[in-house]
């Protein structure tokens, strides 16, 4: 039987030893080395190369396991395990010198996420969590709020980088929060986001046209911490990240009602 406990212990030092070479390269990085992949959405030779190194050392743990990661390391996956890996979460952030940007690793059988791991490089924070465990943050115990008014959330905004597909909910959601939420945010790295709602840094984030990847370790570390990740309108296709609605429960419902109400 997979010991989840060991195996995130072991994702865990993977994941911060691949922030040292990320940190190590922003002191040095040139833009001139950015490829554009989309409108606005970036990759370097800092996300590959990343990437690399993360697969060759999943497939050392787990030789069984498939992977699904951002840069093109596999794709739909038919193992009964697969890696979910994000090996630069914030590249714009990154490229700009900007915080926050993270490693996200995560192991998902058919049914569900088995573990995460998130490495905010920035703050030198690693977040993580097992399927049963609590949710931890550099070791210590973290816990979503207990924040049931939206009056007082603290809310994180996701733009997707395909402004056309997104705009109208966009615009229609920061009229409908703005000056009526204890504050809007916008960071750039969804990983590290839904980890702050799991460490009671926010209550809410919306964002939509994600992949899989940019949600999958959030997601069970915010669960484990007592929050709540769903689709807009409360289901759970969320794992795909084409809608992503995460909070710490407490205002969830607040919210999938907003959201239905914009888009009428």
């Amino acid at each position: 039987m997979m010991n989840l406990e060991e195996l995130t212990a072991q994702v865990r030092a993977l994941a911060i030893e691949t922030g040292s070479f990320l940190r190590e390269e922003s002191r040095h990085f040139q833009r001139e080395k950015v490829q554009e992949k989309n409108a606005h959405d970036y990759v370097s030779y800092v996300d590959k190369e990343s990437e690399r190194r993360i697969v060759a050392r999943l497939h050392e743990l787990l030789p069984e396991a498939g992977f699904i990661a951002e840069e093109g390391s596999g794709s739909l996956t038919t193992e009964e395990l697969c890696w979910v890996v994000d090996p630069l979460d914030g590249t714009t952030n990154f490229i700009h010198q900007n915080a926050p940007f993270c490693v996200s690793i995560a192991l998902r059988n058919r049914e569900e996420i088995l573990l995460g791991v998130v490495y905010e490089v920035c703050r030198d924070e690693c977040f993580w969590a097992w399927k049963g465990s609590a949710a931890y943050l550099n070791g210590k115990e973290i816990h979503a709020t207990s924040i049931d008014n939206l009056d007082q959330a603290f809310i994180e905004l996701g733009f997707p980088y395909d402004a056309e597909r997104f705009r109208l909910i966009v615009t229609r959601l920061i009229e409908r929060l703005y000056g009526r939420v204890g504050g809007l945010r916008l960071l750039g790295s969804a990983a590290v986001e839904l980890c702050y709602i799991a460490a009671g840094r926010f209550e809410a984030r919306f964002e939509g046209l994600l992949g899989p990847w940019d949600i999958a370790a959030g997601t069970i570390i915010l669960t484990q911490a007592g929050g709540k990740v769903t689709d807009f309108s409360g289901g759970d296709s969320f794992y795909s990240g084409h809608e992503v609605l995460a909070s710490n429960g407490f205002i969830h419902q607040q919210l999938v009602e907003i959201i239905a109400e914009i888009q009428k």
